[in-house]
């Protein structure tokens, strides 16, 4: 009997633009040309749906990271759970929320959606509540679990070279870190290592201008007074701000030292979250499609209901929107 499957590869599309197309979801976009071929192809192979196989009869389960209110200061997570939460409900496919303290649960769920930073550790524990998982943000074993991410490595050379190309050398980071919640040790981030690697590499690495909090407005405002302070007339003539919190905070103590943006110091963020238009000046930033990344990992855990076997990392691109805090 031909699967779902079996149509994707013979139009060249994914499994979960087959079964969106099939079980007719208006939210769709893809070409008519593409549909007609797919109802074709549905035809030709004598395509019959798998009873008790909808997409309405599934529950998934959203574990997060942070929770609601960790949410409210860095708005990135958030994003990421809306996406996921509108794509499940545009396909009638029912959500609840697990704790990863509290994975105990009498609901019958056929996959989960992690979103956040999860270690192996952590990943093996959701995997015998669930065999299905994707997760979002992190990867903890791209050889056992389907993962979305963005591409954090490329965004930040992206800035660097922006900021090169206008003139900086240099360039201050200003950044967080995070650990695993069980604690069990402290998580890379990919926009520290890849300004440390990319500096280097052009011999413009100086430690002295890297500096770690936490990814809040509070650290944003005390690590760039720290900088002031510490640099004084040697200030960088440039930022790289870990994301548009600390750039919201980081704003705020140059504004306060009476310090030009962009004049005497260019500043981009992170993430593009709604308000960094309308900052003073309005923010340059790296925008990360969060949205879509809780749409596609939706997307891989139909994949992966729909029989997928080998596991997939998506990696989805970035864009730097540049506006008036750099030059």
């Amino acid at each position: 009997m031909a699967t779902i499957k079996d149509i994707a590869e013979k139009v060249g599309v994914s499994i979960a633009t087959v079964s969106r197309v099939l079980n007719h979801d208006a939210t769709l976009s893809v070409g008519e040309d593409t549909k007609q071929r797919i109802f074709e192809v549905a035809e030709q192979l004598n395509y019959r749906k798998k009873a008790g196989r909808k997409p309405t009869s599934y529950k998934v389960a959203i574990v997060t990271w942070y929770t609601e209110e960790e949410e409210l200061d860095d708005m990135y997570y958030r994003s990421i759970r809306l996406g996921v939460e509108n794509r499940c409900e545009a396909l009638n496919i029912q959500t609840t929320k697990l704790m990863m303290e509290n994975l105990t649960t009498n609901e019958d769920i056929q996959g989960i959606i992690a979103i956040g930073k999860f270690s192996l550790e952590q990943a093996l524990e959701l995997q015998r509540r669930a065999e299905n998982i994707v997760f979002v943000d992190c990867s903890p074993d791209e050889d056992q679990f389907d993962s979305v991410l963005s591409n954090f490595y490329r965004a930040t050379e992206n800035v660097l070279r922006h900021f090169l190309d206008h003139g900086h050398k240099r360039i201050g980071f200003i950044g967080g870190r995070e650990t695993y919640k069980n604690q069990t040790a402290e998580i890379e981030d990919p926009r520290r290592v890849s300004f440390e690697r990319f500096m280097v590499r052009k011999d413009l690495y100086d430690p002295s201008l890297v500096y770690m909090g936490s990814f809040s407005v509070q650290d944003g405002y005390e690590l760039m007074k720290r900088a002031i302070e510490e640099h004084k007339n040697q200030l960088p003539s440039a930022f790289f701000l870990g994301n548009d919190s600390i750039a919201i905070g980081a704003l705020k103590a140059l504004h306060e030292a009476q310090i030009s943006v962009p004049d005497q110091v260019s500043v981009i963020g992170v993430n593009d979250i709604s308000v960094s238009k309308y900052l003073h000046p309005p923010l340059s930033t790296v925008k990360i499609y969060t949205e879509d990344m809780g749409e596609t990992a939706v997307d891989l855990l139909l994949e992966r209901l729909d029989e997928r076997k080998i596991t997939k990392q998506v990696v989805l691109s970035t864009k730097l929107e540049v506006r008036e805090s750099s030059k």
